[in-house]
C-alpha cells in the first residue's frame, strides 16, 4: 500500500439531498460533514445522545468507540450514529434536517 492509498478519503453522499462530501479515515463522519459545510443533526458527540442517527443506506463505517448508543436491532437495520462513525468505504446516507 502506497501513503496515497494510506490516506484515501471516502465520498459520502446524503441520499436525499443528493450533497456529497469528503471524509478522510481519521475523521468521523459528522467532523467531515461540518468541515465540509454541511450541518448534521448532533448535540453530544460522544454516542450518548442519538440526535445524529441516521440511516446507511450503503457502504461501511467502524466506530471510535466500543459500544455506541445503539442496539444490535438498530444497528443490523443499518442505523448509525456519525458523531463516532468512520468511513470505511465511500457511504451513501439518509439523513433527516442536514442543513448548508
Amino acid at each position: 500500500m502506497n501513503s496515497e492509498q494510506k490516506h484515501q478519503d471516502f465520498t459520502i453522499e446524503l441520499q436525499r439531498e443528493g450533497w456529497q462530501f469528503y471524509a478522510s479515515p481519521h475523521l468521523s463522519v459528522l467532523e467531515a460533514a461540518l468541515a465540509n459545510g454541511i450541518a448534521l443533526p448532533n448535540s453530544c458527540r460522544n454516542g450518548t445522545c442519538r440526535t445524529c442517527m441516521c440511516t446507511l443506506v450503503s457502504g461501511q463505517v467502524a466506530y471510535r468507540i466500543t459500544w455506541p448508543g445503539l442496539s444490535q436491532e438498530e444497528k443490523e437495520s443499518g442505523l448509525i450514529l456519525p458523531c463516532v462513525a468512520v468511513a470505511l468505504t465511500d457511504l451513501v446516507l439518509a439523513v433527516t434536517h442536514a442543513k448548508k
